[in-house]
């Protein structure tokens, strides 16, 4: 039988449990689906009042640490502020198609709170926001899994999406 493998490479640690108990959801719910992972890299630390070099340093510091984990070939998606939004619906069928396209195995990106380096989104497959809002850093990860999720349900034609 034909698995997918999902990859998430999230930077920065989960502190907050009512987050954890979130992902720790999503990621039980959906091992009925995939075959899915976390790896979590450290975020790097940044002064206080950082300027746009510390900003650059950092980014660099934590794309570099994502590079190091990726296989020439991954296929990786990015999570942007600044690239197309898309549905949950769209989101569906984005998903069925990269596996339509053989992509077995599909790793996503959440940089650090400063975003991603220059070098890692030259790396990208493809990017996408999750929405113009601004959210909690740390949400990002259960957002991300929860609209995973709710693409394999709405793929499958499962009662979970309204």
């Amino acid at each position: 039988m034909f698995t997918m493998k999902i990859t998430v490479f999230a930077i920065g640690k989960i502190k907050e449990k009512y987050l954890k108990d979130g992902i720790n959801e999503y990621l039980l719910r959906l091992k009925n689906y995939v075959d899915i992972d976390i790896v979590e890299l450290s975020d790097s630390p940044v002064k206080d009042n950082p300027n746009e070099s510390d900003i650059k340093k950092c980014k660099d510091e934590e794309g570099k640490r994502v590079l190091a984990k990726l296989k020439p070939t991954s296929y990786l998606i990015g999570l942007d502020l600044n690239k197309k939004e898309m549905d949950s619906i769209e989101f569906a069928k984005y998903i069925n198609k990269k596996m339509v396209e053989g992509k077995s195995h599909i790793n996503f990106v959440i940089g650090g709170s400063y975003g991603l380096s220059d070098e890692l989104k030259n790396r990208l497959n493809d990017s996408f926001s999750l929405s113009k809002m601004t959210f909690l850093h740390q949400m990002t990860r259960l957002i991300l899994l929860e609209q995973i999720y709710r693409a394999l349900k709405i793929n499958r034609n499962e009662t979970y999406h309204k």
